[in-house]
């Protein structure tokens, strides 16, 4: 599905992955989980992507507009998972995304999520957006790999060039292990930074201001791409408070991303990526936040 010209509620820009799985492989990439999610939360969702010819997008994609760059290859990871800690492996590399590969009208979208994954975005994309909330999920800023693919978190040097012009950046624990005192320097150049820890919720830093916030207890299967659910879910969430209130409340939209998160970890890949209703039904059930 591929319409240039109209203008999406929730764009995500990234490298779509195939990621290696016992038997086959499935799609991956903050681009896959942030579309579904957004698409399932009642958006109207689009990616600029890369990828080989061969790529064949499943049934899940059919109310997603998709841009997609011809390249070579398709950026391939494999996930190996140690006592719950992730190693990665790059097999293979997609071009990179510029500019000139984003629709002007998609420009206009309200939302928009920038999601590298190996590098494949410049951090000065951000201008393109001056009229929308934009969030970035840095995990790819932050990573390199040596000859045999092998992935290593490390600083990300370009940070200052993007973090003041975002709504909010949106981290994990995991994306800090190489840089563990960026989360201190982050929140004092952006607006609203978040950083989530699993099983164990999110914190949201906001001017000053720090608040943990517990998510809903899962039966937890496959936890790759929870944070990229959790990002999507926080912007569409940020954006819905921001038009019924005028105000913009990260603790409320990251109670709500926690939520949808939890329910994506307990199915294979993006399976268990709720629908609203699911979220809704769930949150009516709690006793009110005070």
């Amino acid at each position: 599905m591929n319409d240039s010209t109209f203008i999406p509620d929730y764009l995500v820009i990234g490298a779509i992955t195939r990621d290696v799985i016992p038997g086959g492989y499935t799609l991956g990439g903050t681009v896959t989980y942030g579309s579904i999610t957004a698409s399932r939360l009642g958006k109207r969702a689009a990616i600029v992507t890369s990828a080989a010819p061969d790529l064949v997008l499943p049934e899940d994609f059919s109310n997603i507009q998709c841009i997609i760059v011809p390249s070579e290859q398709t950026t391939t990871f494999r996930n190996i998972y140690v006592n719950g800690t992730r190693q990665q492996y790059i097999e293979a590399l997609a071009q990179p995304i510029a500019a000139h590969h984003i629709p002007p009208a998609w420009c206009a979208a309200p939302l928009v999520h920038l999601g590298p994954l190996v590098g494949e975005l410049n951090e000065t994309l951000v201008h393109l957006f001056p009229n929308s909330l934009v969030i970035a999920t840095p995990q790819g800023w932050f990573r390199s790999w040596d000859e045999k693919g092998h992935v290593t978190l490390g600083c990300w040097p370009r940070a200052e060039l993007l973090l003041p012009h975002l709504t909010a950046l949106i981290l994990s624990d995991e994306d800090v292990r190489g840089d563990p005192g960026c989360v201190e320097r982050f929140a004092e150049m952006t607006p609203t930074l978040v950083v989530t820890h699993g099983a164990h919720g999110a914190t949201v830093y906001r001017h000053g201001k720090k608040c943990h916030l517990p998510t809903r207890p899962a039966h937890e299967i496959d936890p790759t791409g929870a944070g990229d659910v959790f990002a999507a879910a926080f912007v569409v969430r940020l954006y819905e408070i921001l038009l019924e209130r005028g105000v913009e409340d990260p603790w409320e939209a990251a109670r709500f991303a926690n939520v949808v998160a939890s329910f994506s970890v307990e199915g294979m890949s993006y399976s268990a990526i709720p629908q609203r209703i699911q979220v809704e039904t769930y949150l009516a059930s709690l006793a009110p936040v005070p």
